[in-house]
């Protein structure tokens, strides 16, 4: 095989955890040996819908899902766990958009991939610490967020890439800091680790998210700034939470008046 196209939606279609990750890491390499390509003759992509996964998570409605504090064993699974699902998604978000749109440049492909990759590392990771604390990814509830907005973006790949990393994924910048505070304060020094990898590495990917947010903005004569918050009022009716982590958000490519108008519209509750 010399299609990545091909190669990405056999990774996006495999269910097994495991194989997903095998076969991430197998298409990254190839990627980078020069064995697969973007093929322009490639078969169009197929309508989207679920990808592949396994049978647990139970995905439900996110108001469902129960609060538990770090305090307990089971709420700090209940945290890796869902970072843990998260990443998952994340790894076929990344596929799906190598699969998905046709006829970007190289880098493109190569910024998806590598995140695709990145991310599988990340689950690798968040599934060790699971079965350190009894538990394997599947053993809680989920909410399928992420890949909603996949499916309502599927047509539109600036929509896609103003909405996915730089609104729902850039989210994990705003609150992992958080996260890592509260795990060292009670001695996770193990998953303060992993969280400080993620945090660093997502940066990169929601930095790639603004780079062909932008790329696809100058190809149709868009304004970035005005279209990235019509685009929010079309998908999200603004429905956005803060405070914002603006220090990393400049890293990943945001631009100050982005933030000014991200905290105007946002709640900090």
């Amino acid at each position: 095989m010399t299609d990545l196209h091909v190669a990405a939606k056999h990774c996006l279609d495999a269910t097994d955890p495991a194989e997903k990750l095998r076969l991430t890491h197998e298409t990254w390499r190839a990627f980078l040996a020069g064995e697969l390509r973007a093929d322009p003759a490639s078969p169009p992509p197929a309508p989207i819908g679920p990808p592949g996964r396994p049978a647990k998570p139970q995905l439900v409605n996110a108001r469902q899902l129960p609060q538990r504090g770090l305090g307990s064993a089971e709420g700090r699974a209940a945290l890796v766990h869902a970072v843990a699902h998260i990443e998952f998604n994340a790894i076929n978000l990344a596929w799906d958009a190598v699969y998905r749109y046709r006829g970007m440049p190289a880098d493109y492909y190569r910024d998806w991939a590598s995140c695709a990759h990145d991310e599988a590392r990340h689950f690798a990771l968040l599934s060790d610490r699971l079965a350190e604390l009894g538990h394997a990814y599947g053993d809680f509830d989920a909410h399928d967020g992420l890949w909603e907005m996949a499916e309502k973006t599927a047509s539109h790949d600036t929509a896609r890439m103003a909405l996915v990393p730089r609104v729902l994924e850039a989210r994990g910048l705003d609150v992992t800091p958080g996260m890592i505070e509260r795990l060292r304060g009670l001695g996770d020094e193990r998953m303060v680790a992993i969280l400080g990898v993620i945090l660093r590495e997502e940066v990169a990917h929601v930095a790639a998210g603004t780079r062909w947010y932008r790329y696809c903005c100058e190809r149709d004569g868009l304004d970035p700034i005005e279209t990235f918050f019509t685009l929010l009022r079309d998908y999200m009716g603004v429905n956005l939470r803060g405070p914002f982590n603006r220090p990393a958000r400049l890293e990943a490519g945001f631009v100050e008046e982005e933030l000014d108008r991200l905290a105007a519209l946002a709640p900090t509750g």
